[in-house]
C-alpha cells in the first residue's frame, strides 16, 4: 500500500511527501455503554488508512483517493466544503484544527486504506485520525495534544459528515498501542492500557455482510430508554446505577426499559471483569463475558439479528472461547477469541453453515492489535 501511494503521489505531484497512517479499531467488550457514562475496551488493529502529504505553498488542498480513484480540490474556508463525502472528512479535520486556533495551509495528498468498509472497524475515524495527526506534525509542531486530535475527528463527524458519534473510535485510532487494549472511562475520559498479547489464541472477525435497513431509529429509542430509567433512579447516567437499584423501580417502568437498563448495568461490570481477567491471563473468563454480552445484546437490548445469533451459535458449537456481536448492531460482524488449534475448523464450519443457511459466505478478517496514528 505504501509503495502504491508513493508512486501515485510522485506521478500526480512530481515530488515526494511524508507518509502517515492511522488504524481502524475493534472493541473487545463494552457496547452501548459510551452514552451511558460507562467503559469501553477498544484497540487499534493492523488495518489502516495511509496518506502521503506535502505542503504545496498555496491555500488549496489537492487530494486523491487511490481506492475510489477520485480527485478533489478545495480551499480552507467554511464555504469551500467539497461535495464528495470522502473529501469532507479531510476538509472537516482542516476546519476543526483552524477553529481551535491551529494552523493549516494548502497541501497535496494521496491516500489509501485496507480497513474494510461496512465491517464496523471505523475506517472514517482512521481517516480523520491520520490527517489530524499529520497536520499537527506538519503545521503545528505537534502542539495539539492527543485527546484534542481525537476530539477533532469526532467534531468532524458531527459538523461535516452528519454522524453524532461518541469519542471511542477516534480515541482508539489516536491512542492505539501494539499488543494493548485501552479501557476508556467514557465519563471522565481517563484511560488505562491492558496488555493483550495473545499466546495460543487468535482474534478474528466474522462479517455476516448483512446490514438490516431499519424503519425507526433503534439507537435513539434505546438511548431514550436508558435516559428515562436513569431519570427514574435519580442518577445522571446508568453508570451510577446497580442492579439492586433497578429492581426497586421495576414495577414503575416498562418491561422494555427495564431490559435495556439491565443490559447496560451488567455490561458495565463485564468490562471491569474482563480487565481483571486479562491481568491474570485468564482468557476463559474473557470469553465467558463476551458470550454474556452477546446474549444481553440479543435478548435484552435487542440489537442483534438472526444472522449474528447464528454465527454466535456456530462459535459455541466449535468450542470458540468467546464470541459476540461487535458494534451497534443489526448486522456486521461477530468478534471471536479462538484457540489456535480450533481456528481452521471454526472458519471452515462458519463459512459452510452460514452459506448453506443464508446463501453467501461470511467474510473473515484476522486482526492483530497494533499502533494507532503515527508517522511511517
Amino acid at each position: 500500500m505504501k509503495e502504491t501511494i508513493k508512486q501515485c503521489f510522485s506521478e500526480r505531484f512530481g515530488t515526494a511527501g511524508t507518509v502517515y497512517a492511522s488504524s481502524g479499531r475493534i472493541n473487545l467488550i463494552g457496547e452501548h455503554t459510551d452514552y451511558n457514562g460507562g467503559f469501553v475496551f477498544p484497540g487499534a488493529i493492523d488495518k489502516a488508512i495511509m496518506a502521503e502529504i506535502k505542503p504545496n505553498g498555496t491555500d488549496k488542498v489537492r487530494a486523491y483517493s487511490v481506492d475510489i480513484d477520485e480527485y478533489a480540490e478545495f480551499g480552507l474556508n467554511e464555504e469551500d466544503a467539497p461535495r464528495q463525502q470522502w473529501a469532507r472528512y479531510i476538509f472537516g479535520v482542516c476546519r476543526e484544527i483552524i477553529k481551535r486556533g491551529g494552523k493549516v495551509e494548502g497541501f497535496d495528498t494521496v491516500f489509501a486504506g485496507n480497513v474494510p468498509l461496512g465491517a464496523g472497524l471505523s475506517s472514517s475515524a482512521a481517516l480523520e485520525s491520520c490527517f489530524a495527526f499529520a497536520l499537527n506534525d506538519l503545521f503545528n509542531d505537534n502542539k495539539i495534544d492527543k485527546f484534542e486530535l481525537a476530539k477533532i475527528g469526532q467534531s468532524t463527524e458531527h459538523n461535516y459528515c452528519g454522524v453524532n458519534c461518541g469519542i471511542m473510535d477516534q480515541f482508539a485510532s489516536v491512542f492505539g498501542k501494539k499488543d494493548n487494549l485501552i479501557r476508556l472511562d467514557c465519563r471522565s475520559l481517563e484511560y488505562e492500557y491492558f496488555l493483550f498479547k495473545l499466546d495460543g489464541y487468535r482474534l478474528v472477525l466474522v462479517d455476516s455482510k448483512v446490514k438490516h435497513e431499519l424503519v425507526d431509529s433503534p439507537y435513539n429509542k434505546r438511548r431514550a430508554s436508558c435516559e428515562h430509567v436513569a431519570n427514574v433512579l435519580g442518577v445522571e447516567t446508568l453508570r451510577d446505577a446497580e442492579l439492586a437499584d433497578l429492581e426497586k423501580v421495576k414495577d414503575s417502568i416498562s418491561e422494555e426499559d427495564y431490559n435495556r437498563a439491565k443490559y447496560v448495568i451488567e455490561e458495565k461490570q463485564r468490562v471491569l471483569d474482563v480487565c481483571d481477567a486479562l491481568e491474570k491471563g485468564d482468557y476463559e473468563t474473557v470469553g465467558d463475558r463476551m458470550y454474556k454480552t452477546h446474549e444481553g445484546m440479543s435478548k435484552l437490548y435487542e440489537v442483534s439479528c438472526i444472522e449474528l445469533d447464528y454465527l454466535n451459535d456456530i462459535a459455541k458449537e466449535c468450542g470458540v472461547t468467546g464470541s459476540r456481536i461487535m458494534g451497534g448492531g443489526f448486522g456486521g460482524c461477530t468478534i471471536n477469541l479462538v484457540k489456535d488449534e480450533l481456528y481452521d475448523n471454526f472458519i471452515a464450519t462458519a463459512k459452510k453453515k452460514f452459506a448453506e443457511k443464508y446463501g453467501h459466505e461470511p467474510q473473515i478478517y484476522d486482526v492483530v492489535i497494533s499502533d494507532g496514528a503515527r508517522k511511517i
